[in-house]
């Protein structure tokens, strides 16, 4: 292995709090001189925002250390034909998309590409139900997910991310989203591809037992899962294999130290 990847939520902090010992195992990663990428399926907040929360929390990062799926949106955007987006994600993610003709919130027709994030708690059956009726008007529209994230850990608990109102975007209109974020093969492709490497050179860290080590490991990457944010027991008793289990992030030093030593 020659590169790393790092989930955030549930890997670096939760929520607000660092996780004892993040900060620490990302300095030993660029002390080591080892290629590194944050990566997440976020839509909540950009990336200059994710930034400025890294560095208040010990783990200074630029912009350009950080791969979300509006960003990877973007980049796939740019080679499809130009067309009107509907955007279905917070009002901090909206400025990734500038450049770009973006219906305005109350339109139910004109769209050739509909974007859905996470919404948290502003989803309500009238917004799920204006995506249905754009992709319905226009039977040629793509639905681009933003990450197909099935839950997350908050404060108060877990809470639903994109993945459930995307599955029920798909079941209305008989179409697969195109997704461009975590599972995805060319979401984990394109974060190898900035580190200069390819797949099988490359460690992603997640707590995510699907989102995260299965999508990394059907891309060709090795995937450690820790047990921070969302993981659960039961995670282990999936069919999916990480290649290592960590504690927390705060093993990866040790962990990463004595695999290199097997390996030589």
């Amino acid at each position: 292995m020659r590169g790393v990847l790092f989930d955030l939520d549930g890997v670096l902090y939760n929520g607000e709090e660092p996780i004892a010992g993040a900060a620490e195992a990302v300095e030993w990663v660029r002390g080591h001189h080892i290629p590194h990428l944050f990566v997440t399926n976020t839509t909540s907040r950009g990336a200059g925002v994710i930034a400025r929360k890294l560095s208040g929390l010990g783990i200074p990062a630029g912009t350009e250390e950080i791969l979300t799926p509006p960003k990877a949106a973007v980049a796939w955007l740019a080679d499809r034909p130009r067309g009107t987006l509907a955007l279905f994600v917070p009002p901090k993610t909206r400025g990734e998309f500038a450049g770009f003709e973006v219906l305005p919130d109350a339109a139910e027709t004109g769209a050739e590409y509909v974007i859905v994030g996470d919404l948290g708690e502003r989803w309500d059956f009238p917004t799920l139900n204006r995506a249905f009726r754009l992709l319905h008007h226009n039977p040629a529209a793509t639905l681009i997910a933003l990450g197909m994230t099935r839950y997350w850990q908050a404060p108060d608990g877990v809470r639903l991310d994109a993945a459930p109102f995307v599955a029920a975007l798909e079941h209305a209109t008989g179409r697969r989203a195109t997704v461009l974020g975590k599972p995805s093969r060319e979401f984990f492709e394109a974060a190898v591809g900035r580190l200069g490497l390819v797949p099988a050179d490359a460690l992603m860290i997640g707590d995510d037992i699907r989102t995260d080590i299965a999508g990394a490991q059907a891309a060709g990457l090795k995937a450690a899962l820790v047990r921070t944010g969302k993981f659960r027991a039961p995670d282990l008793d999936e069919s999916i294999r990480p290649d290592a289990v960590l504690d927390s992030i705060a093993d990866l030093p040790a962990w990463w130290a004595l695999h290199a030593a097997e390996e030589a």
